[in-house]
């Protein structure tokens, strides 16, 4: 699962942010990997595993394999945003299309490797060559005998993005280093840096810090000899976002013995930064009573992730190099062919027989029912809200102190009240403009912590959308059959051996097979790869391990099982004849006449089980009673005269035979 990716339209970024079928401006992100290649950074850990010496990675090493799993994933899933990798600390320098000896001596040991754009799939695979070609890394990755200025590291990026993201609404720079004290003997280079990173921030680029420490060499990151001065607590695109900040990110160790650890640890890192928290309803009215108003915003915390296709190509006759294709729909007139404009077009709808049109304006005061608004109009119990009532993902808001000053304040005693008393708020919901209201319910969420440190759910407010009674459907009449004390207890014991690790799921570890595989396909064709055969799929269960944890109590369980039912059956088995089997005889059945769909009779000029003539279907026409007749004879009748297979629904089998008769008279 991802984060929202949708938010108002802002005036400031016109130009890079695209309108979606909602309504909402679709965030482009930017994002720049900064990593670390000093000496220490390029350091292998001690200690190796025997078995795949070749598997220990650097640091450095292990941050550039997570840059390429990023451009992987993004490449697919976000095609419109831009990455990039600069390397500092290197002996070579070179930056944007400069070749180490003219554009990039301005940033000494500044090594632009991948620069800020829509990565292609020649970027994966130089990038995927360069992490597994250790001959080719060792020539790029020589760490400079100088350290590298951190305010030339930083200004550099800010080069980059306002030369290629000057308007994209989210700027980001990962940092990936274990040097947590540059510059010690210089005050004046720290001070510098602090400026080149205040800059960054009010360009509006967020700097997110991914430190590494060295157990094995007894060194520990410390944020407070530098990185305070120059990581700052809030996002600069939306100050508001309940995200968690960077100082939550835990150290990565480099002390694993095949680098394993390490590239998970950044990885994990990296993917909770991938997606950024955008406000999908912005500045929302939250009314708790008469007279009192607070703002809020409304975020999608998790989204299911889905296929999407994000453009049509064709291949030209004359060539063989796909394009793009523009498309483009005109209006026709089915009796002239001409041309129809929008302004000639109105909606109607049917009514009474009646057809009833609408212009645009007018169904847009028809579909008003107000300005967007979250109304309190009760509160309950949360006891009171059953477990089925939920439509659609549910909505986390959290306070906006741009519209009303106080909101946090307001809004913090609401939550806490709420949580404690273990109520629930009853409001009427409007999200946006013509948008239909709904009735939700308004439940407060604590906060939730990975065993890790990292939070995982922010603490506020849930918007969880109640179904009104149409929505509603009773459950079929089953008749069911309680079990006994016994059995309920043994599979208890069943339930209890097949309990999660901390009894906790973690959707993380399970990912989408499907959707893994439709993007693996993918990667392959583009990169050039070898299609695999198979998908990895993490959710199938691991029956061996199920087997000899459970497997002797689902035995028992089901001796259990069996032996209630035969004693249920010989209780309730009175009245009811045993064949010589033990088999139960059915009941008999309905009389004929009680059936719900009647044939034609072969009295009134049917052909009996071969099913209706003509004659009678004609009959049945003449008085309008073709519904009482069988699909099956309905597909049968308009195979035989040559009017396609039919088929279709019912009541298109209907409107082509009312057709074929109507034809027919005409006719004659």
């Amino acid at each position: 699962m991802a984060d929202s990716d949708y938010r108002k339209p802002d005036e400031d970024d016109e130009e890079d942010d695209e309108i979606d079928e909602t309504g909402y401006k679709t965030i482009k992100d930017a994002v720049l990997f900064a990593i670390d290649a000093s000496a220490s950074m390029l350091t292998r850990p001690t200690e190796v595993d025997p078995k795949k010496p070749d598997t220990a990675l650097s640091p450095t090493v292990a941050a550039l394999k997570c840059a390429y799993a990023l451009m992987q994933q993004r490449i697919i899933s976000n095609p419109s945003d831009m990455m990039g990798i600069l390397l500092f600390g290197t002996e070579k320098s070179r930056f944007q299309d400069g070749d180490g000896t003219g554009p990039g001596l301005q940033y000494p040991h500044c090594y632009l490797l991948t620069d800020l754009d829509v990565p292609a799939a020649v970027d994966v695979k130089n990038l995927r060559n360069l992490v597994e070609d250790e001959e080719e890394s060792k020539e790029l990755l020589q760490a400079s005998e100088t350290e590298v200025s951190m305010a030339n590291v930083l200004f550099c990026a800010n080069q980059i993005f306002t030369t290629k993201a000057p308007n994209f609404s989210s700027r980001r720079l990962f940092l990936v280093t274990d040097n947590d004290y540059p510059h010690a003997s210089s005050r004046d280079a720290r001070n510098s840096a602090a400026v080149r990173a205040k800059d960054l921030y009010d360009l509006g680029v967020t700097i997110e810090l991914f430190p590494i420490s060295h157990p094995d060499r007894g060194h520990t990151f410390d944020r407070s000899k530098f990185y305070n001065d120059i990581i700052y607590s809030n996002t600069p695109a939306d100050p508001d976002a309940p995200a968690p900040l960077t100082a939550d990110i835990k150290p990565a160790s480099s002390t694993a013995k095949d680098g394993i650890s390490l590239l998970q640890s950044l990885l994990t890192s990296v993917n909770s930064r991938a997606a950024p928290r955008r406000a999908l309803v912005s500045n929302l009215p939250f009314e708790i009573g008469p007279g009192l108003k607070i703002s809020v915003r409304a975020y999608i915390i998790l989204k299911r992730q889905e296929p999407k296709r994000t453009s049509y190509i064709y291949l030209p006759p004359d060539s063989e190099k796909a394009q793009i294709a523009v498309h483009s729909s005109t209006l026709m007139a089915d009796d002239t062919a001409r041309t129809v404009e929008k302004v000639e077009v109105r909606k109607a709808f049917k009514f009474g027989g009646e057809t009833i049109s609408f212009s645009q304006e007018e169904l847009s005061k028809i579909k008003n029912y107000g300005d967007p608004v979250l109304r309190i109009i009760g509160f309950k119990p949360q006891s009171m809200l059953p477990v089925w009532a939920n439509l659609k993902p549910a909505t986390f808001i959290y306070p906006s102190e741009e519209e009303y000053i106080g909101s946090t304040r307001v809004f913090s005693a609401l939550y806490q009240k709420l949580l404690s008393s273990k109520k629930m708020g009853l409001a009427w919901f409007i999200p946006r403009r013509n948008a239909a209201p709904v009735l939700a319910a308004i439940l407060p969420g604590a906060e939730r912590i990975h065993p890790d440190g990292a939070q995982s759910v922010p603490a506020g407010l849930w918007i969880k959308p109640l179904a009104f009674a149409d929505d509603i459907r009773q459950p079929p009449d089953v008749h069911h059959i309680p079990a006994p004390d016994e059995v309920v207890d043994s599979m208890r014991t069943v339930i209890q051996q097949l309990q999660l690790p901390r009894g906790v799921y973690d959707p993380i570890k399970y990912p989408n097979p499907s959707l893994q595989w439709f993007y693996r396909i993918l990667q392959a064709l583009a990169l050039e790869e070898d299609v695999p055969e198979k998908a990895v799929d993490l959710t199938l269960p691991k029956y061996r391990q199920i087997d000899k944890r459970a497997g002797p109590y689902v035995v028992e369980w089901g001796e259990k099982l069996d032996a209630a039912f035969l004693a249920w059956k010989q209780q309730n088995s009175a009245g009811q004849k045993v064949t010589s089997t033990g088999a139960t005889k059915r009941a008999a059945k309905a009389p004929a006449s009680q059936a719900a769909g009647k044939k034609i009779k072969a009295e009134d000029g049917g052909d009996g089980d071969d099913g209706p003539s003509e004659a009678d279907f004609r009959s049945a026409y003449e008085k309008d009673a073709l519904k009482k007749l069988t699909v099956k004879d309905l597909k049968t009748f308009l195979h035989g005269k040559g009017l396609g297979k039919g088929v279709g629904k019912k009541d298109d089998l209907v409107d082509a035979v009312t057709r074929y008769f109507e034809t027919k008279m005409d006719i004659g």
